[in-house]
């Protein structure tokens, strides 16, 4: 997933697209990994059924909150654990989707601006 260097030219659209299409997969994939330990760690430890854990998964997994209390000890640590790592996963994979983007527009920026003279 190597991106040009900013005196290359900017890549063609197809490229882009590949490109955008292979960092997506890649962030679905993170978010599927996340889900699904949340999902199991909170069926196994909180001892809630599987669609509850899949809803209490993604709802810390994207910041909105807890929606079942953890009665025991090892699902409070669990539930701590994860809405941790929840949070470092939620900016590692935004930051993954975005990066073709941002790349894209920071190249274009500069190719102009070296284009000018400046």
């Amino acid at each position: 997933m190597k991106l040009e260097h900013h005196k290359q030219k900017v890549a063609p659209i197809p490229h882009f697209i590949r490109r955008l299409g292979k960092y997506s997969l890649f962030a679905f994939s993170l978010i599927i990994f996340s889900v699904l330990i949340g999902t199991t760690g909170y069926h196994q430890l909180g001892e809630i059924p599987w669609i509850d854990s899949f809803h209490m998964a993604c709802m810390i997994l994207t910041g909105m909150g807890p929606v079942a209390e953890m009665t025991s000890a090892s699902a409070k640590i669990f539930s701590s654990l994860y809405a941790l790592y929840s949070g470092v996963a939620f900016l590692t994979i935004t930051a993954v989707f975005f990066t073709p983007i941002i790349h894209r527009i920071l190249h274009i920026l500069q190719l102009e601006k070296d284009e000018d003279g400046n």
